[in-house]
């Protein structure tokens, strides 16, 4: 058995950590350092990718949330090194309700090389 994905989901799961640290603070340096000099944002699947960390600063900073509007739970999928599948929930104190997905591709250091994400209500009564 390759024991790669789970040595590896520790990597994610930290990722993750960092990428809630950084949706809270809206500080530049804590979303700079989810992503390698280079990485890729995708806001949504089809997206043209935001490249490097200045881009991606701007661009989180004009789409931000505030700290205390949201609460997030969430899940490690699926580790296929160096992909990882992040199943999650946002609850917006507004009454939103999104069902995530998110796919990363990380570097050996625990940064996202790539990041897109998928963002849905969900559908049914919850």
């Amino acid at each position: 058995m390759d024991t790669t994905a789970l040595d590896r989901r520790p990597l994610v799961e930290d990722w993750v950590r960092r990428y809630e640290r950084a949706w809270a603070s809206n500080e530049p340096d804590d979303v700079r350092g989810l992503f390698t000099p280079d990485g890729e944002y995708r806001f949504h699947p089809s997206d043209e990718p935001t490249v490097g960390h200045e881009a991606i600063v701007t661009a989180w900073l004009d789409a931000q949330d505030e700290a205390d509007d949201h609460a997030f739970t969430w899940s490690v999928v699926a580790v296929d090194w160096p992909t990882a599948v992040v199943q999650g929930r946002t609850t917006y104190t507004d009454g939103d309700v999104y069902d995530n997905l998110w796919v990363l591709r990380l570097a050996d250091d625990g940064r996202a090389e790539s990041f897109t994400e998928w963002f849905m209500e969900p559908s049914g009564d919850e």
